[in-house]
C-alpha cells in the first residue's frame, strides 16, 4: 500500500497494509452491531444530504447506504467539499488542474454505474483540498445556505484521521448538533489504523448496514471507476492512492456508520 504519511491526526496514522480486512471481518464485535433500519431512521420526506471532503468518499463508504436510499425512492444531495485536487502532488499525469474535471467526472461515472444518478443532485463547493481544517468556519457558512430545517446528514466520521475527514465531520456535526440535525458519520480511514474493539471508537453509537451481494458488486465496480485514484502514478513512481487492501476493506459486507 501506498505510504501516506502525510495524512493523519494524533495517534491516528495511516501508513503501511492497515489492518486486514480478514481481520475486521473475524471479529465478532462487528457482527454484534446493531442493524441500521433505514426505513425507520431515513423516513418519507425527508432529504438525506450526503458530505463528501473528495470525490470518491461518498462511493468508499455510502455505496450501499446510497443504493438502498435510491430504492427507497429518498432524495439524495450529494456535496463535494473538494475536488480532490491534491492527490497527485507533482504529477504530470494528473496535474491539479486536471484532477479538478478528472475526478467530478469519477464520481459521475461512478453514480451511473450504481444506477442512481437520475436520484442524486450534485453540489460541488470547491473548496482546496488538504485545507478543509482552515476553512471551517467557511464551509459551515456554505453548509448553512443549502440545509433545510428536516434534512437528515451523512458525513465522514470526525476522527477518521485524514484532516480532511475529520474536520468535515467536525464542521458537519456541530452544525448538526447547532440546528437539531439527525447525523450520522461513516468510517473509512478508521478501518486502516483501528484494530477490532478500538477504544478510540465509540462503538456503542455504531450502527450497520448489510450490503446484499449485488449492491457490493455494484459498489466494488463503482470505486472502479476512479481511475485516478487506482493507477500507479508513473511521473512520480508512486503507488495508487487507493490500495488493494484499502478497497478490500471498503468492501466488508458492512457499511458503519455512527449516530450521535
Amino acid at each position: 500500500m501506498q505510504v501516506i504519511t502525510e495524512h493523519w491526526v494524533g495517534d491516528r496514522l495511516i501508513e503501511g497494509a492497515g489492518t486486514a480486512h480478514q481481520d475486521w471481518l473475524n471479529w465478532s464485535g462487528l457482527h454484534q452491531l446493531k442493524p441500521l433500519d433505514l426505513s425507520m431512521r431515513f423516513p418519507v420526506g425527508k432529504r438525506v444530504v450526503v458530505i463528501a471532503p473528495h470525490p470518491d468518499d461518498e462511493i468508499l463508504g455510502c455505496a450501499g447506504l446510497l443504493q438502498q436510499l435510491a430504492d427507497l425512492k429518498r432524495e439524495i444531495i450529494l456535496v463535494a467539499v473538494s475536488n480532490g485536487t491534491q492527490s497527485h502532488p507533482d504529477s504530470l499525469m494528473y496535474t491539479p488542474e486536471q484532477l479538478n474535471t478528472i475526478r467530478p467526472a469519477e464520481t459521475q461515472q461512478a453514480l451511473e454505474t450504481l444506477g442512481i444518478s437520475h436520484r442524486v443532485k450534485r453540489i460541488a463547493l470547491n473548496f482546496m483540498d488538504g485545507e478543509i481544517s482552515r476553512q471551517k468556519h467557511q464551509l459551515q457558512q456554505a453548509l448553512t445556505t443549502l440545509l433545510s430545517p428536516d434534512d437528515i446528514l451523512v458525513s465522514t466520521f470526525d476522527q477518521d484521521g485524514h484532516p480532511d475527514h475529520e474536520a468535515t465531520g467536525q464542521v458537519v456535526q456541530q452544525l448538526a448538533n447547532d440546528t437539531h440535525l439527525i447525523c450520522y458519520q461513516v468510517l473509512i480511514w478508521a478501518w486502516h489504523w483501528a484494530s477490532p474493539n478500538d477504544q478510540r471508537i465509540p462503538w456503542h453509537k455504531t450502527l450497520k448496514l448489510p450490503l446484499s451481494a449485488q449492491q457490493l458488486h455494484n459498489k466494488h465496480k463503482a470505486i472502479g471507476c476512479f481511475k485516478s485514484q487506482l493507477e500507479v502514478d508513473h511521473s512520480t513512481a508512486q503507488p495508487p492512492v487507493l490500495s488493494k487492501q484499502t478497497i478490500q476493506r471498503m468492501l466488508m459486507p458492512y457499511e458503519v456508520y455512527l449516530c450521535g
